[in-house]
């Protein structure tokens, strides 16, 4: 057995395909009308409660018990593109974590929580930039020694170039 994908039940096939589209890059791979694969493996899928057989009136939206999380090497790009779509919104502004990670929550257009994170690579760079090693930078951004020290040897091979 594997693990397939996540899909999510939408009220309005259109609205949402055209909110994942704009702000996150996303193509239909497989299209179905009531049902659209996008090529992140997030399913968007009308009538939900019908083809799992419960009623309609027990589908909760906004349930704030999971979110979608989805990564970016241009957090600043993010921000610009979510500045143009004010009708998108946010839990909370952009805020840097303890571990120096920046982020936003938002809402879709059916109330799906969506966590937008800069990569963690990116932030371990950021870290480097400003002289920290790698163990300054595990601590800092309290990531796996062994996994910011891979994120450095990227580093050091992209600064050489």
């Amino acid at each position: 057995m594997r693990y397939s994908n996540v899909l999510i039940a939408v009220r309005d096939m259109e609205r949402s395909l055209a909110f994942y589209q704009e702000l996150f890059d996303q193509q239909v791979t497989v299209d179905l009308g009531w049902c659209k694969a996008l090529t992140s493996g997030l399913t968007l899928q009308l009538h939900f409660d019908q083809i799992a057989g419960f009623p309609a009136e027990t589908m909760q939206f906004r349930p704030h018990n999971m979110e979608l999380y989805f990564e970016t090497d241009d957090m600043d790009g993010f921000i610009a593109l979510l500045e143009k779509h004010p009708e998108v919104e946010r839990l909370h502004e952009l805020r840097t974590y303890p571990w120096h990670q920046r982020g936003i929550h938002i809402y879709d257009p059916d109330g799906h929580l969506i966590e937008i994170s800069e990569e963690m690579a990116c932030v371990a760079f950021r870290e480097f930039d400003q002289g920290l090693g790698v163990e300054e930078t595990a601590a800092a951004i309290q990531h796996p020694i062994g996994l910011v020290q891979h994120w450095y040897e990227l580093y050091t091979q992209k600064n050489r170039k």
